[in-house]
């Protein structure tokens, strides 16, 4: 089976997240590291905190924390998050770490061997007030292009046009608010992007049949544009450091490496912290060097791609070693709140740690991946919310699990019925359900999520059609063989739904291959005949009634969650 590295965008440390940022990374990559762990396949799925540039800085002063302890402290609480969203990481790192420290460093001196990173003396923005140097970020003020009057110095998160912070009207300090602000010379660290533009834009070409269009859009975009040497130092307190053995100038200044250059360095530093946790077990540069027998796919929403499908590209490029670069960019648009933004500051919206207060994971998880923004932005309501959580989980699957095991249990007993043999009726359902796993399979490999939830859904509801057409509760009054065949085929639905969906619903999932005390029970997929047959759970199995699966939300618990969140923006 082939080898398959699967990342997602690193949260950043600033703040739990909100469902936009779970849909448009995190959970997805999960999903299918799942599904492909399930198939046999060697998986390690990575991510990690993204722990540097100024808004962790800021963050940490408004806590009156060191920026470090700051950061130990929103990596933890952020990962209790992500373990509540039942979120498998082979390991979740911190960009902090001596190991995305050295190897950052790695690479800048191999770039600069090779002629593409210079020092450079600009001009930059300096606040008398504040007595330093202003990052980008540290730089608010209206974009040139779009006018919106919040964008930052490196980039405008409204037209996600990059910026420079002398390209801002009106520019203040994000520190203190001034707008008395000075324009001095001083030394940074550029990457020759220009003069490895042309490697980029074929390695984008060789890509363009197989990625996304969004991903393949937005790559060419910024191509298009032109690629700039870009400044790839910062005057911050808080970062990987320059190396004074190469640049011992900028280094006695203090400079560290911009969050950009070193954040998706991290993908691999938090990997060799993965191998570093058990090195005699574990191989980190077999998965990063040389590592043509692995496939490696990257989810993220489309405010990062320009960074993994442009500049990271560049930097490995630059570096002239045979480092891993990326198969697949799963790229997502936005979730949005009532077609609005979700914000913190208006109180507007779900975040991920509100959202496992209210509901168990599973609820959320499917929810956002049978909606997810793929084609275009979705837009998260609490009335769809509801309408998908009673109609699909509660009444499809959870209705049908229920009322299978209490029938079958007040009527035959604790243990799987025998009945007759498979009749027309259990042909056609093997048949069906074989069709419709291979459909989900289908989805599930090509990465279309929101396809792959209505096979999925299109499986539960088979069920109930054949439930419906044999009518157990009917039928056991003048053929009670017939009967118990029906609720033995509908217990082997129940448990070929517990392995399916495992990558969707896990702890449902866990919960329903429980009901069954079935010896030796390692399924880890259902094959095609598997599927035809349904005898993984033969007659005289014991099982139990599990609790209910998927409570309905009722009319007044939705009203009481859009009071709480807020429902459509103003």
């Amino acid at each position: 089976m082939a080898r398959h590295l699967i990342t997602s965008a690193l949260p950043y440390i600033n703040g739990i997240k909100h469902l936009g940022n779970m849909v448009g990374s995190m959970l997805p990559a999960d999903v299918y590291a799942r599904y492909l762990r399930q198939r046999g396949h060697d998986v390690l799925y990575i991510c990690a905190t993204d722990e540097h540039g100024t808004p962790a800085e800021l963050a940490a002063k408004e806590q009156g924390l060191p920026v470090d302890e700051f950061c130990a402290q929103a990596h933890d609480a952020q990962k209790a998050v992500y373990d509540g969203f039942a979120l498998a990481f082979d390991y979740f790192g911190r960009s902090s770490s001596p190991e995305n420290r050295e190897i950052t460093q790695h690479f800048a001196r191999k770039l600069h061997e090779n002629g593409f990173i210079e020092e450079r003396a600009i001009r930059q923005v300096y606040s008398p007030t504040d007595g330093r140097f202003l990052p980008d970020r540290y730089v608010e003020g209206t974009c040139p292009h779009c006018g919106y009057d919040k964008a930052r110095g490196d980039q405008c998160e409204n037209c996600t046009r990059v910026l420079d912070p002398t390209d801002l009207i009106n520019p203040r300090s994000a520190i203190s608010g001034s707008t008395d602000l000075e324009v001095r010379e001083t030394k940074h660290l550029f990457l020759l992007q220009s003069k490895l533009e042309n490697e980029v834009r074929e390695w984008v070409a060789r890509h363009d049949k197989d990625w996304p269009q969004l991903a393949s859009s937005i790559a060419h975009k910024w191509l298009t544009e032109g690629l700039h040497d870009r400044a790839i130092t910062r005057d911050l307190d808080w970062g990987v450091p320059v190396p004074a053995d190469t640049w011992p100038e900028l280094a006695a200044e203090g400079k560290v490496f911009y969050v950009w250059f070193d954040a998706p360095i991290e993908y691999i530093g938090a990997t060799k912290e993965w191998a570093d946790q058990d090195p005699e077990n574990r191989d980190w540069k077999s998965w990063w060097y040389e590592a043509d027998d692995v496939r490696y796919t990257e989810f993220m929403a489309k405010d990062n791609v320009p960074f993994h499908t442009v500049m990271f590209p560049a930097t490995e490029l630059g570096i002239r070693e045979p480092w891993k670069m990326v198969d697949y960019v799963k790229a997502f648009n936005w979730l949005t709140y009532y077609g609005g933004k979700f914000s913190t500051s208006q109180k507007r919206g779900v975040f991920t740690d509100q959202a496992l207060d209210i509901l168990p994971a599973d609820y959320w998880r499917y929810f956002l991946i049978a909606n997810a923004p793929e084609s275009d932005d979705s837009s998260f309501t609490w009335e769809h919310f509801t309408a998908t959580v009673n109609k699909d989980l509660a009444d499809t699957l959870g209705n049908f699990v229920n009322r299978v095991l209490s029938f079958s249990k007040k009527r035959f007993g604790e243990e799987v019925p025998a009945g007759g043999e498979p009749g027309a009726a259990e042909v056609r359902l093997g048949e069906e359900i074989a069709r419709l796993l291979a459909e989900y399979e289908q989805q599930m490999e090509a990465l279309q999520f929101r396809k792959a939830a209505s096979a999925l859904r299109a499986l539960w509801s088979a069920g109930n059609s054949y439930l419906e057409e044999k009518a157990p509760w009917l039928e056991i009054k003048t053929d009670k063989d017939g009967a118990a065949l029906t609720l033995r085929t509908a217990m082997n639905l129940i448990h070929l739904y517990a392995v399916v969906s495992e990558p969707f619903i896990p702890a449902t999932a866990k919960t329903m291959r429980a009901a069954f005390t079935l010896a030796g029970d390692t399924a880890a997929w259902v094959t095609e005949d598997e599927a035809k047959a349904l005898a993984a759970v033969p007659a005289g199995t014991p099982f139990t009634v599990p609790p209910v699966l998927f409570a309905k939300i009722t009319d007044e618990d939705l009203e009481t969650y859009k009071e709480r969140f807020g429902g459509e923006p103003a």
